[in-house]
Parts: C-alpha cells; sequence; structure tokens
C-alpha cells in the first residue's frame, strides 16, 4: 500500500480493527508499506488507514490480481459480446472485480490515476473487459479466491505508447524514432499557429473563405427533394458531371441500422481528404471541422474517423449527409466508409452547394503548406505508460494480460523488438522480477486471398510466437476466431478462457492444458517436408472445417470456406520450391509429425502454415488447441523496412 501525509505524519494500517502496519511518511509526504496477510482469509473486511486523518475503506477482498491492458480487443466490453445477455444475467459474483483506469495520456510519468472498484453483477459486469472478464471468470472458479482486474486499455493505440520511456535506450531505430515523435510535438504548437494565421489570409486574399448555407435541412434533412441530385460513386472522386473542382459538395445516403446496433454507439470512417468536412445524422449536426480547428491541405483528418453517439442511432433508414469544403481542389477518398461495421460504399447522392473559380497559377503556388500531424497523445511514445500504467504497477499484483498488436501491424517486424522492450521495461520499473506476461496473438483478419502471398499480419503474429523466448511469457493463439470484416472478433469468451488456461497451467500449477502445438524442426525426406511438434497433448488433430466462415458476427454474414488444398487432411499449408514460388500443399498427420508436399514442388526447401491475413487452417492438438501460425524459412518480410 502506498499514499500520501505531511512530511514525517505517522500511518498506520488497520484490518477488521487488527493493525497490521505502521509507517512514517519520509520528507516529501510519500509513504508506502507491504502488509503480511497471511493470517486473513479472503474477507470482505473493513480497513482503516489513520494518520493525522482517518480513511476507511469497506469490502476489501484478498485475492489475486491482474493487470489487463493493450488497445481495443481489450476494451471491448462484454456487454458487446457473443452472448453477453446470458452472461451477464449470471455475472452477480463479489469475487471479480474490476478496476477501470480511466484515460490519460501525458507526457510526464504519473503517480496517481483515477478509477474506481467494481463488482461484477448485472448492473456492472457489461462494462468490464470482455477478455478480462472471462479471464478471471475462470481463475476464480478454478481456485476459488477472489480475482480482480486492473483494466487499462485504449483502442487503436501502438505498443510504444505503452512502452516505459527508458526502454527505448536499448534499440537505436525506436530511440530514433520517439526522437522524431517528442520533436514534432514540440515544435507542432508554434507551427501550428503559424499556418491558421497564413491560411486564414490566404482563403481571404484569393476570396475563398467558407459562405455554408444557412439551410443545412436542404441538403441533411431526411425528407427531401433528391431530384437534383448526382448518383456517384464512393469511395472515389467527388467531381462528377456538375460537382465543382472547388467549393463545397455534400453527399448523402440512407443508412439501414438492423436492431441490434441500435442504440450503440458507432464509429464511421470514410479515408482522409484534403478537405474540411461536417457529418450529419438524420439532419444533426454531430461533427465539423473548421481549418482553425485542424491543419489541412495536404492531409486534413486522421482517416476520417468520427463516432455517432448511441442515443442517436436508429433501427431501420437513418440519413447521413456529409459536407465537404475544398477550397483548393477536389476531393477524393480510397478508403472503404463504414458505420461500424456496415460498409456503405457504393451509390451515394452528391450535390454542389456552390462552386468556388479555378486558381490562378500563383495562387495555387502561394496556398500555405500545413506542418506535418504529430501524434496524438495517445499514440505518444510512452505516454500511456506515464498516465495509466506507471501509476499503479507498485500495486500486488499476480501478472498482466496483454491484448495488442494490429496498430503495429504496419511494421510488423519491428514488433520483434517493441514488444519485448515494453515487457522489460514493465518489469523492471516494477522492480518485482519477471512476473507473468501473457498475451493474445492476433486473430485472423480482412479478406481469404486464393494463393499464398505475404502478409504483415503474419509476421506480426510470428513477432508475437518469438516474444515466447522471454522468460514467463505465454500466448493464446486465437487464429481461428476472426471476423474477415470486424477486427473486433465478439468470440471474447474463447479468448479469455485461452488465457486463463495458462494462467492456471504456468502461475497457479494446474494440470492443464494452456498451448496448442508448437513447431520445432524441419526434414525433407524424399520430396516431402517432416514437421515435428511439441505441445501435442494426447496427438496432433485435423480439425473439421466448418462449410462458412464469418464475415461479422455482428451483422450475422458468413461466406462459403472454399479449402485451398482440397482433399488434403490438413489446411493452411503452403510449400517453397527452388522457383522461387509458394503454392498451397498436401498436408497429413503421422503421429507427431505432420508431413507436407505438392506435386509441383520435387525438392520442397521451407513451409509455412497460416501465413496470411485471414487464413484457414485446421491443425491441432487433441487437447482442442490451435497451433499457431508459422514459417521454417528466413526470408525477408514485407515490413522489413517500416521504422517506428
Amino acid at each position: 500500500m502506498w499514499g500520501w501525509a505531511d512530511p514525517g505524519e505517522k500511518v498506520s494500517i488497520a484490518l477488521d480493527g487488527r493493525q497490521v502496519s505502521e509507517t512514517t511518511a519520509d520528507p516529501k509526504g510519500k509513504w508506502t508499506v507491504s502488509l503480511d496477510l497471511s493470517a486473513f482469509g479472503q474477507g470482505p473486511f473493513e480497513m482503516i488507514v489513520e494518520g493525522k486523518n482517518r480513511i476507511r475503506i469497506s469490502d476489501v477482498v484478498i485475492g489475486e490480481v491482474w493487470v489487463a491492458s493493450g488497445q481495443s480487443n481489450m476494451e471491448f466490453i462484454l456487454k458487446d459480446a457473443i452472448g453477453a445477455e446470458a452472461e451477464i444475467s449470471r455475472s452477480s459474483n463479489s469475487h471479480i472485480r474490476q478496476f477501470r483506469v480511466e484515460r490519460a495520456a501525458t507526457a510526464n510519468v504519473q503517480v496517481d490515476c483515477k478509477g474506481q472498484w467494481q463488482v461484477a453483477d448485472p448492473g456492472t459486469a457489461g462494462e468490464f473487459t470482455a477478455v478480462g472478464y472471462y479471464f478471471a471468470k475462470s481463475l476464480e472458479s478454478n481456485l476459488q479466491v477472489p480475482v480482480g482486474l486492473i483494466h487499462a486499455s485504449w483502442g487503436g493505440t501502438t505498443a510504444e505508447a505503452w512502452t516505459e520511456p527508458s526502454a527505448f535506450d536499448s534499440d537505436a531505430d525506436l530511440n530514433a524514432g520517439r526522437g522524431r515523435a517528442l520533436k514534432r510535438i514540440a515544435e507542432y504548437p508554434q507551427l501550428r499557429a503559424e499556418w491558421v494565421k497564413a491560411f486564414g489570409t490566404w482563403l481571404k486574399n484569393t476570396k475563398r473563405e467558407d459562405t455554408p448555407t444557412a439551410d443545412t435541412a436542404a441538403f441533411a434533412g431526411k425528407a427531401i427533394s433528391e431530384g437534383e441530385w448526382t448518383p456517384i460513386q464512393f469511395p472515389g472522386v467527388l467531381e462528377a458531371n456538375n460537382l465543382p473542382n472547388a467549393g463545397a459538395v455534400w453527399m448523402r445516403r440512407q443508412v439501414e441500422i438492423p436492431p441490434n446496433l441500435a442504440g450503440t454507439r458507432l464509429g464511421l470512417s470514410f479515408g482522409a481528404f484534403d478537405t474540411f468536412d461536417s457529418v450529419y445524422w438524420n439532419g444533426e449536426l454531430i461533427h465539423s471541422i473548421r481549418f482553425e480547428d485542424f491543419p489541412g491541405t495536404g492531409f486534413l483528418r486522421r482517416g476520417g474517423d468520427y463516432v455517432i453517439p448511441a442515443n442517436k442511432v436508429l433501427t431501420g433508414s437513418n440519413t447521413l449527409a456529409l459536407r465537404f469544403f475544398q477550397p483548393v481542389t477536389a476531393t477524393k477518398s480510397a478508403a472503404v466508409p463504414k458505420v461500424g461495421p456496415i460498409i456503405i460504399s457504393g451509390k451515394w447522392l452528391a450535390k454542389a452547394e456552390y462552386a468556388l473559380p479555378s486558381l490562378s497559377a500563383e495562387e495555387a503556388a502561394a496556398v500555405p503548406k500545413a506542418p506535418a500531424i504529430p501524434p496524438p497523445p495517445e499514440l505518444s511514445p510512452s505516454y500511456l505508460y506515464n498516465g495509466m500504467i506507471a501509476p499503479m504497477l507498485r500495486y500486488g499484483i499476480s501478472g498482466v494480460i496483454w491484448y495488442q498488436g494490429e496498430s503495429n501491424n504496419w511494421r510488423a517486424h519491428q514488433y520483434n523488438v517493441a514488444f519485448p522492450l515494453l515487457i522489460d521495461g514493465w518489469r523492471k520499473a516494477r522492480q518485482q522480477g519477471d512476473f507473468p506476461f501473457y498475451y493474445c496473438q492476433i486473430a485472423n483478419y480482412l479478406e481469404k486471398k486464393p494463393e499464398p502471398g505475404e502478409s504483415s499480419w503474419a509476421e506480426l503474429r510470428e513477432a508475437q510466437n518469438k516474444t515466447l523466448a522471454l522468460a514467463n511469457t505465454g500466448q493464446a493463439v486465437l487464429i481461428d476466431m476472426g471476423e474477415a470484416d470486424d477486427i473486433h472478433p465478439r468470440n471474447k469468451k474463447e479468448a479469455g478462457e485461452r488465457l486463463a488456461r495458462i494462467a492456471l497451467a504456468k502461475t497457479y500449477g494446474k494440470e492443464i492444458s494452456f498451448s496448442g502445438p508448437v513447431f520445432s524442426k524441419m526434414t525433407v525426406e524424399d520430396g516431402k517436408a517432416h514437421l515435428s511438434f511439441s505441445i501435442t497433448d494426447g496427438g496432433l488433430v485435423a480439425k473439421p472445417l466448418p462449410k462458412e466462415y464469418n464475415i461479422s458476427t455482428r451483422t450475422g454474414v458468413t461466406a462459403p470456406l472454399v479449402p485451398n488444398s482440397p482433399g488434403s487432411e490438413l489446411e493452411g499449408f503452403a510449400i517453397l520450391g527452388d522457383n522461387g514460388k509458394w503454392v498451397w500443399a498436401n498436408a497429413m498427420i503421422e503421429g507427431e509429425t505432420v508431413i507436407v508436399w505438392s506435386d509441383k514442388v520435387p525438392s520442397p526447401i521451407a513451409v509455412r502454415y497460416g501465413w496470411a491475413d485471414n487464413p484457414t487452417c485446421n491443425l491441432y492438438n487433441a487437447a482442442g488447441l490451435p497451433a499457431s501460425p508459422f514459417r521454417t524459412d528466413d526470408l525477408p518480410v514485407s515490413t522489413l523496412k517500416e521504422k517506428y
């Protein structure tokens, strides 16, 4: 325990009336103690902390505490998971609790954070981290002790934002990237102020200041005449027929919201534009960006991502209207627009509000260039560690569960260094040895590819595999849980329970299977590759393939599963010959070995398994746990040159 008092103030701690510790605040007013609770049971207890004042803390229990951290798949709450309604209704359990660390991204290491403990019940459990909840539920059931979660996650964030500051010093590339980011952050306010002033002057001098209509209902309202609107395909270039190259252009379409998404906070994304945009939902303005708010021309926004408030999302037809003020040039998007999981590409309607004359060569050359946008606080190096991890690392934790990596996907190779550095940094900062650090391997995602090829997602999974070389780590493989159109697979129960298996086996010494088959070596005999595995737990198994795979469980969309190697016992294997071309291979189980071959490859050089964004693969062990994707080659990867 720790806290603050006057310098030299005596502090005592009592549990159920029995004093368990006493200390004195240091000259800076800080105090910390370790409590011997071996003579106590699980509670609940009342704790009294007393110095010059008296603090009473009721309903204290003693048990196992795990930090649950990462990005959006850890942030994903129970009420959005598959089977949530039934699970929440039976969630009352005073031995499962969550402390949700409030979001905080800061430049300096913090000593305190905001949040509160909540006991799991039907009124609270829906807001628990879903992965963490199922992890805690499994531990509590098996260990018969209270389990607390310290939930500190933030969607869309990179590993570097969660890394302890001094950890960067051990890698030149990451440290250089950190330096560049911090320099941009420091210089940006002045550069931005200069640009806003210069761009405003340019708009005024060229008579291109925005003059928005007062009658927005004529463009964004639910009931309007669409006869004068131009059908366009979106994404694409917003310059067609009678649409101007510059000026103000509106786009609109109807979005059908199914009952299961009504009343749900939904993200809206439609790509990055050279424009200033306003978003209307059912005729109401919900977001708007002016040049004074966000620096522009060249890259105005980070991806065009917005949020539609939950109370605005109605069942049935909803009207989405976008207004683009484009003072310089026409707007173009290549991103697939979405409302939540709903793809809204295809036919839209567009109409000009007003047009601006073409720029002269002199006017175009004088457009002030916007400064490079620094990363936001939640993506800045160490900012999330400083604000959300450092304040609670002193807590008496049993270990960490982690689900992150999607935002590092585009530079997956560097994750081989970044992820271990993150873990080492947390351990060194806590100064309690190599505490358990168990993590989810990122799930399958995106469309299935008809031919073998390179994949940054596979490279990220490989980096996660290699991180198992660190002491006291474990990996829950989720290669069979993903959804093609949703980066947030909703089967969080299995994910949490697979993490719990690792903890039960490795931390608590339970006799339980915790890993799928792990590739160990390859030999070649008579034109066939022979792959050996460890952790087969009763033998290797070819799990029957389903007839369909999930596109999105939110919308219920599936697609037929077409095998890449028809007739093969195992799917997901590709083989490389001396011609340098990967082809799908046949594979079969023979004891503790998998034999891989193809008539097209008489002399195999290497084998890959599950090496794709969204692979079809079915190698398991008898415990029902999947093998992780792997490769036997060491060829250069596609993200080799991508750096932080």
